[in-house]
């Protein structure tokens, strides 16, 4: 007997000349937009236009990009995928990335729109991007500011953050900002730089930045790891900048019943904007009508210089690195890995490591 919802057949999309399957189209992924725009063929389309005009491929081309997949929509289960899967299309490339365990592996490497169609039918709905280019994958060229507010802030505080006090210093130091929501409360500022430094220094770089800007705003900013020590202040999550992490790239669409989107803006925009009103279904027309603003940013490049004498400054005074992750290996002048709440000083020596008992 045959099934009574047998399952739909495939389209094949011309992607720019490269045959590309969408599978189950009218999935809906997104539930408050349902069938009007929130069907896993939307998302598709979405991410193919996108691609074919230039701005997202510009973003995520070359980069090693880490796929957030929800294969029956943002309510269902999540896969995120580090590693590109055995079986793939001719056309689909990888880089190699090593790990901070030194482990190494092959990350989904989009040269070209039918690579990001084909991510997105795998029900990707976020690509979260390397800051480094292939081939070279050890030297970053970009600091990455990630503004991220506690549960009692909301987008007006961390914009102010951004306008009143992360753009004025950069102007200061010479570096330009690039500025993009990050399809929720937070803010990203994307800082291009040569690729002359590892991980180590581009993070560094990032936590003496945020530390000035603790200094300029304590009220408002932290550098503090730790929840406990944080309050109502906006976060500058410097970890983003270690090695193996990413965020989302931008232009892609977020985790979020509406389909929002991390969307790059003119310092000027963000001023005025709604993040809400950023979502897969404006946001193809507010690039068309006034382009990107991101599309030179690559012409922008500086050196660490500044950033890393204000890092020298802070050694002298006393103010060194701040903790990893914990999944990270202990990294050498890393301070204990452990909740100020819960420290014990005679459990630790000099070096941040525990005294074994």
């Amino acid at each position: 007997m045959a099934s009574k919802n047998p399952k739909p057949k495939p389209v094949m999309l011309d992607v720019d000349g490269v045959e590309v399957k969408l599978s189950n189209p009218d999935k809906i992924y997104f539930p408050e937009l349902g069938e009007d725009g929130g069907r896993k063929a939307d998302l598709v389309e979405y991410y193919r236009a996108m691609s074919l005009t230039g701005p997202l491929l510009d973003a995520v081309g070359g980069r090693p990009t880490f796929l957030q997949r929800f294969p029956d929509g943002v309510e269902g289960d999540e896969i995120y995928q580090k590693h590109l899967t055995k079986y793939h299309p001719d056309h689909v490339e990888s880089t190699r990335i090593v790990f901070p365990s030194k482990r190494s592996g092959q990350a989904f490497c989009p040269r070209i729109p039918a690579d990001v169609v084909w991510a997105a039918n795998l029900g990707t709905i976020t690509l979260h991007t390397w800051p480094t280019v292939d081939p070279d994958n050890d030297h970053p060229d970009q600091l990455r500011i990630d503004l991220d507010p506690t549960e009692t802030r909301d987008f007006d505080d961390v914009r102010a953050v951004a306008i009143d006090h992360v753009r004025p210093l950069l102007d200061e130091l010479g570096y330009t900002g690039f500025v993009k929501t990050s399809g929720s409360r937070g803010i990203h500022v994307f800082v291009p730089i040569r690729p002359e430094w590892d991980f180590i220094a581009t993070r560094r770089a990032v936590i003496a930045l945020g530390r000035e800007l603790e200094r300029r705003a304590p009220e408002l900013v932290t550098t503090s790891w730790w929840k406990e020590e944080r309050g109502e202040r906006i976060f500058i999550d410097y970890n983003q900048n270690a090695r193996d992490r990413s965020m989302a790239a931008p232009y892609s669409v977020r985790k979020s019943a509406t389909a929002r989107v991390s969307t790059p803006l003119t310092w000027d925009e963000l001023a005025a904007v709604d993040p809400e009103d950023l979502t897969i279904t404006t946001v193809p027309a507010l690039v068309e009508r006034r382009g990107d603003p991101w599309v030179d940013i690559a012409d922008h490049a500086v050196g660490l210089e500044p950033l890393l004498e204000m890092v020298a400054r802070d050694d002298a005074d006393g103010l060194g690195d701040l903790p990893y992750p914990p999944s990270y290996p202990k990294m050498p002048g890393e301070p204990p890995r452990v909740q100020p709440s819960k420290k014990v000083a005679e459990h630790w020596d000099d070096d941040g490591n525990p005294i074994e008992k």
